[in-house]
């Protein structure tokens, strides 16, 4: 079949250094015999997609006046974007856990012993973070990871602090603690061994199946009621996942995971986000099910909102991987946001307004209590919290 992409409505896309315009893609095919309406992304003519990342350009750093940018990416023929390989930027950093101001993303403090992430994942809010490092939340984000070596001996520090009170800490909260450098330098194993050592109550995010080789450390840290540990599932569509988060595990590891821990006694749960209309809101039944299905006892869930320079990267990924719905996914993520595709309220950003985002928010209620998600009262346990060598303290 044929296919050609509209033309998007750009009125909202304004921005002082370049400019969104969507590709035409054409001899699209079903993406499988299972899901017929699904179309695979075509590729170019000049084959310039770069399989295996989210982002396909570098969006300007806005702390950086002299920089390199492509302004109009549909029509520089000198440029090339190849896809080089990820490089590991080590560095001893002097913090790793960090107080969290957002009143709506359910933690206190987070640390993160990566910044950047070879996930790739489009629609990442992460990706405006690394601008503050000097790169770009293009593809920057998914090929310079900065490595923080030190990461566990911060950890330890912080813990000895005397008026430390065993608040819990989201490993996570901004980038993927198990991404593939993980293998490498197994920073998230070390902090890990530290929480246990002083049985610091910890929470865990991760779309990768390498959090099982920790199984026996967070083995023992369940056992005394301190870890919890959510997989993050957006859609069980193999077509779509490839794309949109193109270096995740698949959905089917995903629930390996979830099942093999939760039988070792890790609190187990799952993040359904960002529930995207058009692409993959209509599967939240399907992965509450599964998940609950595999041992799965909490649940939450995110709608897709695009900040800074996500809404550059995200349009482009759109219109390119998906040209028959691209207007259509734009527009109701449009009116989830009151106009706009960001939403910067509290309350309200990551939930979304209107029928659409009421819609994904009365589905999530429904199946939750149809699957017997979030029914326990459940915590992380601070009173066994111990500076190795002194007392416990009594909270």
């Amino acid at each position: 079949m044929t296919n050609e992409s509209k033309q998007p409505v750009n009125g909202s896309l304004k921005q002082d250094h370049f400019k969104v315009k969507p590709k035409v893609h054409q001899s699209l095919q079903p993406a499988s015999p299972q899901d017929e309406d699904f179309e695979k992304p075509a590729s170019d003519d000049n084959n310039s997609y770069i399989h295996g990342r989210g982002a396909q350009f570098n969006t300007k750093n806005r702390f950086l006046k002299d920089e390199k940018t492509r302004e109009h990416i549909e029509a520089v023929d000198d440029w090339s974007d190849e896809n080089i390989p990820t490089s590991y930027l080590e560095q001893q950093s002097k913090t790793i856990v960090n107080k969290v101001e957002s009143k709506d993303v359910g933690m206190s403090y987070s640390m993160n012993p990566y910044a950047g992430c070879e996930h790739g994942c489009i629609y990442c809010y992460a990706r405006n973070v690394h601008e503050y490092w000097g790169y770009s939340a293009g593809l920057d984000f998914e090929r310079k990871i900065i490595i923080k070596k030190n990461a566990p001996q911060l950890l330890r520090k912080f813990l000895m602090h005397p008026k430390w009170d065993a608040t819990p800490i989201m490993l996570s909260g901004n980038t993927d603690c198990y991404q593939p450098a993980e293998q490498q330098y197994r920073l998230t194993r070390g902090l890990l061994e530290v929480c246990n050592e002083f049985n610091q109550p910890v929470g865990i995010l991760t779309k990768n199946s390498w959090i099982l080789k920790d199984k026996d450390v967070l083995q023992e840290m369940g056992k005394k009621k301190i870890v919890s540990a959510m997989v993050s599932i957006t859609s069980f569509n193999e077509d779509l996942r490839r794309v949109m988060e193109p270096r995740t595990t698949t959905a089917k590891q995903k629930l390996k995971v979830i099942n093999e821990l939760s039988s070792a006694g890790v609190r187990m749960g799952i993040m359904m986000g960002p529930m995207i209309p058009g692409l993959n809101e209509h599967e939240m039944q399907r992965i509450m099910k599964a998940a609950a299905d595999n041992g799965a006892t909490f649940t939450a869930y995110t709608f897709i909102r695009l900040n800074g320079a996500i809404k550059f990267l995200f349009h482009d990924w759109l219109y390119k991987n998906f040209p028959d719905r691209a207007d259509k996914v734009w527009h109701l993520i449009e009116q989830s946001h009151d106009g706009k595709v960001n939403d910067t309220r509290w309350g309200v950003r990551m939930r979304g307004e209107g029928n659409i985002a009421q819609m994904v928010a009365q589905q999530y209620k429904k199946y939750g209590k149809l699957y017997n998600m979030n029914a326990e009262e459940w915590s992380l346990d601070r009173s066994q919290f111990r500076v190795p060598g002194s007392q416990g303290k009594l909270f």
